[in-house]
């Protein structure tokens, strides 16, 4: 978001009616300079307003929880959300009743969620920030199911000598594929196909 300008008798005052244009409660919010300090001038002559500029400070937690919020109100859902940074990644955790909506199939809706959020947070010119969407611990079955799947294939593999095709999976759930089989001794995995239909495939090494 641009910084504006607001303006009034005093700094004090343009500093309220910036925090009342941007909806902050505090000034710990925002990001501000004072343009112009102002002047009473004398029987009304050479007064001029104080002039401040400023911005809300970025928050990506509080702007990742607000995006949500707003989501999940229109969904008709509550859920509590917890974030959490860990360097150059945000984590956030959903919990309540009836989490399956949000995960959908093969996790495509919690995805897609996570997508969003990821575009709102990294709106703009800020540091950019890997943004991890999780409820009930689906990551981790998931990375678990999809281990198991890639030694069972990888098996079917070496034993028939026929590559294997996978469904489409988007960039996380395909490195969880290469990674679970980069040290095999009898197949190698790579990709193909265009996004979102992208496809990993296990095949016999030469």
């Amino acid at each position: 978001m641009d910084a504006i300008e607001k303006s009034g008798k005093t700094v004090e005052l343009a500093l309220a009616a910036l925090m009342q244009e941007l909806n902050v409660s505090s000034l710990d919010k925002l990001e501000y300079e004072v343009i112009e300090e102002g002047a009473k001038g004398f029987l009304g002559f050479g007064s001029r307003d104080a002039v401040v500029r400023g911005k809300v400070k970025y928050n990506p937690e509080e702007i990742a929880k607000n995006f949500l919020r707003e989501m999940f109100v229109a969904m008709g859902i509550v859920v509590k959300i917890e974030t959490k940074r860990k360097e150059k990644q945000l984590l956030i955790n959903l919990s309540g009743e009836d989490m399956g909506i949000l995960i959908g199939k093969r996790g495509q809706t919690l995805d897609s969620i996570q997508y969003l959020v990821n575009l709102v947070v990294n709106k703009g010119n800020s540091p950019y920030l890997s943004v991890m969407l999780d409820t009930e611990n689906y990551r981790q079955r998931r990375k678990e199911t999809l281990e198991s799947l890639a030694y069972h294939l990888a098996k079917r593999v070496k034993q028939s000598g026929q590559k294997v095709v996978l469904e489409p999976m988007n960039p996380y759930e395909r490195r969880i594929i290469h990674s679970s089989l980069q040290n095999n001794k009898y197949v190698t995995t790579y990709s193909e196909g265009e996004e979102p239909f992208r496809n990993v495939v296990i095949d016999l090494k030469k």
